[in-house]
C-alpha cells in the first residue's frame, strides 16, 4: 500500500501523506526538478531533459511489483492538496544496454520543496524506498547523485548508503563530480517490525534473564 501517513510531532503543522503517483504528477516532477535545480545550482535545460527521460522510462517500463513513485503532500490552508516532494524507485538497469540488473533497485528523482525542508520529508521518502525494495525481495539499493548535493547526500548516508564510486564529468553547464552510492538490503524477516512513522526498525523490548 503506497498511501502512508507521515508526521513529525512538534514540527509539522499538518499531516503529510505519501501517495502513489497519478495523473499530472510526472509532469510536476519534471517541472519542479528543472525549476529548482536551475534556481539553486544554475543547471541548464539539459538536466530537465534528463529528468524527463528518466520519468518517461519509469512510466513505459513500470512494474508495480518492483517499482514505485511516492508523492509527499499535505492539505493546504485552502483545502487543496499541496505537493511537497517526490521520489521514484526503479529496477536498476545497465545504462548502455537497458538490461536488468537482477536484485538491484535504484532510487531516483528525490526532491523536497524548499518550504518543506527540515521537516523530515526527504528522510521519509528515502526510507519508504528502502522498505518497498526490501519487501519486493531486492538485495541492494543503488543511486547516482552529485557531490555538491550536500543535503541529499546526508539523507542517503543516514539511511545506510555508502559511497562506492566517483567520476568527474561536465553536465548541465557545470563541472560536477558524480557519485554512486550503494546499500545492501537485509531481508524483511530479519529486520522485524518497522515504525511506520519513521520507516526505521521499531524498538524491541529488552528481555531480562529472569523473563520466561
Amino acid at each position: 500500500m503506497l498511501s502512508t501517513p507521515l508526521t513529525a510531532p512538534g514540527r509539522l503543522p499538518d499531516a503529510v501523506r505519501l501517495r502513489a503517483h497519478g495523473p499530472g504528477d510526472i509532469g510536476w516532477i519534471i517541472s519542479r526538478h528543472g525549476a529548482l535545480y536551475a534556481r539553486e545550482y544554475g543547471w541548464d535545460l539539459r538536466f530537465e531533459a534528463l529528468v524527463a527521460r528518466i520519468a518517461a522510462d519509469f512510466i513505459d517500463r513500470f512494474d508495480a511489483t518492483r517499482e514505485a513513485c511516492w508523492i509527499a503532500e499535505r492539505t493546504g490552508t485552502d483545502g487543496v492538496p499541496e505537493r511537497l516532494g517526490c521520489v521514484v524507485l526503479v529496477q536498476a538497469r545497465d545504462d548502455a544496454t537497458g538490461a536488468i540488473d537482477p536484485g538491484v533497485a535504484q532510487l531516483r528523482l528525490l526532491l523536497v520543496e524548499p518550504a518543506a525542508r527540515g521537516l523530515g520529508v526527504g528522510r521519509r521518502l528515502v526510507a519508504e524506498c528502502t522498505r518497498f525494495a526490501r519487501d519486493a525481495g531486492q538485495t541492494s539499493l543503488r543511486l547516482w547523485t552529485q557531490s555538491n548535493l550536500v543535503a541529499a547526500r546526508a539523507i542517503y548516508q543516514r539511511e545506510g548508503y555508502r559511497l562506492v564510486g566517483t567520476e568527474p564529468h561536465h553536465s548541465f553547464g557545470h563541472a560536477l563530480v558524480g557519485e554512486i552510492w550503494d546499500m545492501p538490503l537485509v531481508p524483511a524477516a530479519a529486520v522485524g517490525p518497522v515504525d511506520r512513522s519513521t520507516g526505521a526498525p521499531a524498538p524491541q523490548a529488552t528481555r531480562r534473564p529472569d523473563d520466561r
